[in-house]
């Protein structure tokens, strides 16, 4: 079993509801969401199975099942200390090989609760094993990133993460080129608006290669 801690809009929003139609599947209840298409599915088979999200902390093994009890109860503590803030959604953006929504400018209150909240679960965290450093291809990562790598268990912590809310698989020229009208037209009405950033989830992965499924969300309380 692995757990991650993604944030991810409330499932009755528009924009999760709309995530989860262009995804094909819903991760709160891990149900369909329309019919197959053949055409779009192969190109969001990857986000469809982590769920419409943006990492925080990284999907981790559990050590033993009992620990997501107190997994669950320490993300709560840290929501419940965490003050709700927005940011200014770009969609669809082009990173590397894949579309996805990202903040329009940078955003300080972005880095710093994920800061926070990968020192914060850092002890439920165990030590990468060989075959996981490998699936991350450290050869195609810098100094710094494998470091994070070892260190933290994901390349993409403190200076190197990037809040991302992905929306297609690694895609060529031609599959971007045939998506992104699709794509464009559909978030279009997200595009420039402001997303709350006031709750953080657990995704569960029951056991390899299963789809995550929300296990509980927490809601930000400080005033």
């Amino acid at each position: 079993m692995r757990a991650a801690i993604y944030f991810t809009p409330p499932a009755g929003s528009a924009l999760a509801k709309t995530a989860a139609t262009w995804l094909g599947r819903n991760p709160f209840d891990g149900e369909p969401t329309r019919k197959p298409d053949k055409t779009r599915d192969p190109l969001v088979a990857s986000p469809a199975r982590y769920g419409f999200h943006a990492t925080i902390v990284a999907p981790f093994r559990l050590i033993e099942p009992s620990h997501l009890e107190a997994i669950d109860e320490r993300l709560a503590e840290f929501c419940a200390a965490q003050t709700p803030f927005e940011i200014t959604m770009s969609v669809p953006r082009k990173l590397g090989e894949f579309f996805a929504l990202v903040p329009a400018e940078p955003s300080v209150p972005l880095r710093t609760l994920e800061d926070a909240a990968v020192r914060a679960f850092a002890p439920f965290r165990p030590k990468p094993t060989e075959d996981e450093i490998a699936r991350r291809r450290p050869e195609r990562l810098s100094e710094r990133q494998r470091a994070y790598l070892q260190e933290w268990g994901y390349p993409y912590v403190f200076e190197e993460f990037r809040f991302h809310m992905t929306l297609s698989g690694a895609l060529s020229k031609s599959e971007a080129k045939a998506l992104l009208p699709d794509l464009q037209e559909t978030f279009a009405p997200f595009d420039g608006e402001r997303l709350a950033i006031d709750q953080l989830a657990i995704f569960l992965e029951a056991e390899p290669g299963a789809a995550f499924k929300v296990h509980s969300v927490h809601r930000f309380e400080a005033a």
